[in-house]
């Protein structure tokens, strides 16, 4: 990309089609999200002002991104923004970048929380937060905990929760899973995206996974040793009759729903995402007779 004039328009196309070349996942919207970040301004904006030439220090930061997405560093990082749930979730290298299937997750958990009353919900393994601070925007009333233990993301969680409004009735806990609660918390939903990718299988992720930190990826040798504590813990937090809602890799549905009923849970049982794979698994926590 020589310093000659650049139009946003030359920019769009040149861009998409290098990126087509090379692999780039979703190369048109890839081109598109990162201009907009680069002339700091929106991906409608661009077609607003197609024939409107860069300026030479415009050009040389998206050159700088360009070079930076072929080196396999995703977008989000790129940008430090990823939307989920509707709302503007920062992100860097420090957390996994939330996906859109996790929304489901979401979805799930708010059908447990009261819209126009109080709640306990916990996030084990919260990454950049946005599980927990979407159910506490989505349930003014609701209390949410979240876990991680990785410092860095528990970070960048509050600070999430701060930007969000949220950073009130979110509190997050940095620890292995459950060891950071107080010893009486007791939760009607308890939600995790924990790690799940068998240990063998990260080296075959793209180069854009493998940026995101191993911690958030490595589920072990089978991809179920955090899975297994995640339902262990939540028969020792839950309410009677709250719910594990979980994240689960594709292949996992059987597996995962054996360890629930074996765990004890009620009502144990697996859904499938938009794609119509496996990605969700749910138990519901005994009601005392």
């Amino acid at each position: 990309m020589s310093s000659e004039n650049w139009t946003v328009r030359k920019i769009l196309t040149w861009t998409t089609q290098h990126f087509e070349k090379r692999g780039i996942d979703a190369p048109r919207l890839t081109t598109e999200v990162l201009l907009a970040h680069a002339l700091k301004t929106t991906r409608v904006r661009l077609y607003v002002d197609l024939d409107r030439p860069l300026e030479k220090a415009e050009l040389a930061t998206f050159r700088a991104l360009i070079e930076r997405r072929m080196a396999g560093e995703p977008t989000q990082y790129l940008t430090g923004v990823r939307e989920f749930y509707n709302r503007s979730f920062k992100v860097d290298a420090r957390v996994l970048i939330p996906r859109p299937e996790t929304e489901l997750l979401v979805e799930a958990a708010l059908h447990k929380l009261p819209k126009d009353g109080p709640g306990m919900a916990l996030d084990v393994c919260t990454g950049s937060g946005c599980i927990a601070i979407s159910l506490a925007a989505e349930r003014p009333q609701a209390s949410v905990m979240a876990t991680d233990l990785s410092p860095d993301a528990c970070a960048l969680a509050r600070e999430n929760a701060q930007a969000l409004g949220v950073s009130e009735r979110v509190t997050v806990l940095q620890g292995n899973l459950y060891a950071a609660l107080p010893p009486d918390a007791r939760f009607d939903v308890v939600v995790s995206n924990p790690p799940y990718i068998a240990t063998e299988e990260i080296a075959t992720l793209s180069a854009e996974v493998r940026r995101e930190p191993h911690m958030a990826l490595d589920g072990g040798p089978d991809g179920l040793v955090l899975i297994r504590k995640v339902i262990e813990g939540a028969r020792r937090v839950l309410k009677p009759g709250g719910l594990l809602a979980m994240e689960i890799g594709e292949t996992q549905g059987d597996a995962v729903k054996a360890l629930l009923q074996a765990a004890g849970f009620d009502d144990a049982r697996v859904e499938k995402d938009l794609e119509r794979r496996d990605r969700l698994a749910f138990g519901t926590q005994p009601v005392a007779a």
